[in-house]
């Protein structure tokens, strides 16, 4: 009998994709299902770089430098300087999407066995990535009653050994929306010289921060040794489907390292390497509309969620995401009814268990990630939905009444 290795035994499901199937029955039933259960936007993706691709210059789409088009580099030198990151088209490696940069961060700064520390809830699908290089999660709580802020650094001083490798940051954060302060990035700046660690910067969501100011990796004087950058296009110009990253380090022999990889995959997608030139060609002013709409909308979203009775959202600083507490059971069971059994006015919502975005088992139980990635109508419609399914859930926890027995 041909079996299956132990790694893709370990291969964790994603909790953003896991329900699809429940949805597609859902649809077919003739209910309609909101998604706020993936980052998918519906910003309509500029037109300007779908016109690059529609009428490109080329007879011939050949392989690109498996660096990426020199000519896309050179353009993100442009583009990085203008949010304070000095860097040099050499120390950028365009990769296929954010996805393969985090890969080839793993590959190439630790070996099997090795850990890297993660601030929890975190990105799912770190947890994958992680399983592929065989290097092992080791999760840092940080909580919804702070709003997600870094966990204290004591808390990472105890779970640091000679196997610790690389902390991964994502900020603005993808599950939570949190926005790390320059105190706490400054704080990982010192614990990442202390014990000589990598600092990877998932920083996906740059341009999409609300409260606060954005401090990347990149700007920490004295670590650029250590910063790893990984970016993507995909949620910046809303081009989730063009699949093209970024690999950014001043880290000469991480970035040979990377390189080795980069040229096994032989290089990175080339239509979309045309996208992304013609996206940093964008005036500045393009960001102006969709941050003001998802301003609007993380407003929205918090101000319904948090009028729910038993429901608990902290405001996201960034990003288009939220994890909310929310008066049930169990959020895989709750998330899995929604699409089985419920519907109001043949409607219902699907969201994200946020079981799967924590390292530690039994976190994260009643908490569900939302992404505020549809219109304000829909937010409202969406919203309606939950607040009527929380009433009539089985298994709702009815804090009110323990609230009542716990003052007899």
């Amino acid at each position: 009998m041909l079996t299956i290795s132990q790694r893709g035994k370990q291969m964790p499901p994603s909790p953003i994709r896991k329900l699809v199937p429940y949805a597609e029955a859902a649809k077919k039933k003739g209910v309609k299902v909101y998604h706020l259960n993936i980052g998918q936007p519906d910003i309509e993706t500029p037109s300007a770089i779908l016109d690059a691709v529609r009428h490109p210059d080329i007879k011939v789409l050949e392989y690109s430098h498996s660096a990426g088009n020199e000519s896309y580099r050179r353009k993100l030198v442009q583009y990085y300087k203008k949010v304070g990151i000095e860097v040099n088209h050499e120390q950028i490696l365009i990769t296929t999407g954010g996805s393969e940069a985090i890969m080839f961060g793993f590959f190439t700064c630790l070996n099997p066995g090795d850990e890297v520390i993660i601030p929890e809830p975190f990105y799912a699908n770190y947890n994958g990535f992680a399983c592929a290089a065989g290097v092992n999660v080791v999760p840092i709580t940080s909580r919804i009653e702070t709003g997600f802020a870094l966990p204290p650094i004591s808390d990472f001083e105890k779970v640091i050994t000679s196997k610790t490798k690389a902390i991964i940051i994502c900020s603005p954060n993808n599950p939570t929306g949190y926005l790390y302060s320059r105190d706490e990035m400054d704080a990982l700046k010192e614990i990442c010289i202390k014990h000589n660690l990598y600092l990877f910067s998932d920083e996906a969501y740059r341009e999409f921060c609300y409260d606060g100011e954005y401090v990347s990796a990149m700007h920490l004087k004295g670590l650029e040794e250590h910063v790893v950058l990984m970016d993507t296009i995909s949620k910046r110009y809303s081009a989730c489907g063009a699949r093209l990253g970024a690999f950014v380090t001043k880290n000469k022999a991480v970035y040979d390292a990377a390189m080795k990889f980069a040229q096994a995959r032989l290089s990175p997608p080339g239509l979309a390497q045309i996208m992304g030139e013609a996206a940093v060609d964008l005036p500045d002013s393009y960001f102006d509309a969709p941050k003001a709409e998802y301003l609007s909308r993380r407003n929205l979203l918090v101000k319904k969620l948090n009028a729910m009775p038993g429901v608990f959202c902290p405001i996201p600083g960034g990003a288009f995401y939220a994890i909310a507490r929310l008066p049930i059971d169990d959020c895989d069971k709750f998330c899995q009814w929604l699409l089985e059994e419920f519907s109001y006015n043949k409607q219902t919502v699907m969201l994200a268990p946020a079981t799967g975005f924590y390292g530690t088992v039994g976190l994260g139980k009643n908490e569900v990630r939302l992404a505020y990635v549809l219109n304000l109508d829909s937010i409202h419609a969406a919203t309606d939905c939950l607040e009527r399914a929380l009433e009539q859930y089985p298994g709702r926890i009815l804090q009110e009444k323990k609230v009542a027995l716990s003052e007899k």
